[in-house]
């Protein structure tokens, strides 16, 4: 499908001994062993992605942002409108979200798509889209097989682009009314636990929208029933955003090219490109513990432990971008912090 299968083909594994140096490094450093806590588990993590030690910082980081409407918006699971996915596509192309903001203050860059945003927004790349809109999951699939196929080619023409320009951090964003519905049935559908435990309030819903969130959750799983792989609970159950965004994370593993994974979507994207290409998980880091716990279900499945905590549930790529300082000056410590040898200090003893 989508040539997947010849790409995961292609996964290889960060380079070992790179993260073996990083980590005797960290042994030698000015410090007690463990003193800079997950900060060193960070830093081998990118000597190995970078296969170099000490690695560098990260100095082309872009924001892949991918926008889609979701038919289930129409079951009133959001406390916006569906249009506000076209009004904040054409803000980010003004540089009025945070995820500007953010990146500017990261020097990061921003490259919004449009795969399944329901109006075409003027000046936005709608040249990728699959469809207008997916379909509304309680009561029909939200992609055809087809619809499928095309959104992973688009999230593997965009890992091979972001490579081929240099892009050494791809941070995955997005932006869609219904999707962390979306996401909610697809964690439910493949995970097999009770919509309840993954249903979160998303853009802030009262009880009644919570309420609502989890009938379409469990109308969508029911219907959707024997699901044979993960890609057919995406197919079923997701969206065009979250295929691509599988495809995306498959594609830049495949590339080597490292990712920092945001919210709930890149999250539930990353369950299904993991069931897909176990290998590819090496590849991406959790920024932050978003407050849907269909995030935290997906995370603590792929055995990923987020940096942050703040109660950051915007998307965008937003938590991403706030946890990259900490990844920077994880880099940062195990390069240029002298070793004992080099200070003339003296090691525990023994």
């Amino acid at each position: 499908m989508s040539g997947l299968d010849g790409v995961v083909a292609r996964i290889g594994a960060p380079d070992d001994a790179a993260r073996q140096a990083a980590a005797e490094r960290q042994a030698r450093l000015t410090k007690p062993a463990g003193a800079l806590g997950r900060l060193e588990d960070v830093s081998v993590w990118a000597a190995g992605v970078q296969g170099r030690c000490p690695p560098h910082p990260f100095a082309r980081v872009r924001v892949v942002l991918l926008a889609a409407d979701h038919g289930i918006a129409a079951a009133g699971v959001s406390a916006y409108p569906a249009e506000v996915t076209a009004q904040m596509v054409a803000n980010f192309l003004r540089g009025g979200a945070a995820v500007n903001v953010l990146a500017h203050h990261n020097a990061a860059g921003v490259r919004v798509v449009d795969v399944g945003v329901a109006v075409d927004v003027p000046g936005a790349d709608a040249s990728m889209k699959v469809r207008r809109g997916s379909g509304r999951i309680d009561v029909e699939d939200a992609l055809t097989a087809a619809e499928l196929d095309a959104a992973l080619s688009v999230g593997l023409r965009l890992a091979d682009d972001e490579a081929d320009a240099g892009t050494d951090l791809v941070i995955p964003g997005d932006m869609g009314i219904g999707s962390t519905t979306a996401c909610a049935a697809v964690v439910a559908g493949l995970l097999g636990v009770e919509p309840e435990a993954v249903v979160g309030r998303g853009t802030g819903v009262n009880d009644e929208g919570w309420r609502r969130k989890v009938d379409a959750v469990a109308a969508a799983v029911r219907r959707a029933d024997r699901l044979e792989t993960p890609l057919d609970g995406l197919r079923s159950l997701g969206g065009a955003d979250l295929a691509a965004m599988t495809g995306l994370l498959v594609g830049c593993a495949a590339r080597r090219t490292p990712v920092l994974l945001d919210g709930v979507v890149s999250a539930t994207a990353a369950l299904v490109a993991a069931a897909v290409a176990p290998a590819a998980t090496a590849w991406w880091l959790a920024s932050h513990r978003s407050t849907e716990p269909a995030q935290q279900a997906a995370l603590a499945h792929l055995g990923l432990e987020p940096l942050l905590d703040l109660g950051l549930r915007l998307g965008e790529g937003t938590g991403a971008l706030v946890a990259l300082p900490l990844v920077q000056a994880a880099i940062a410590t195990l390069a240029e912090m002298a070793t004992f040898d080099e200070a003339g200090v003296s090691d525990r003893d023994g």
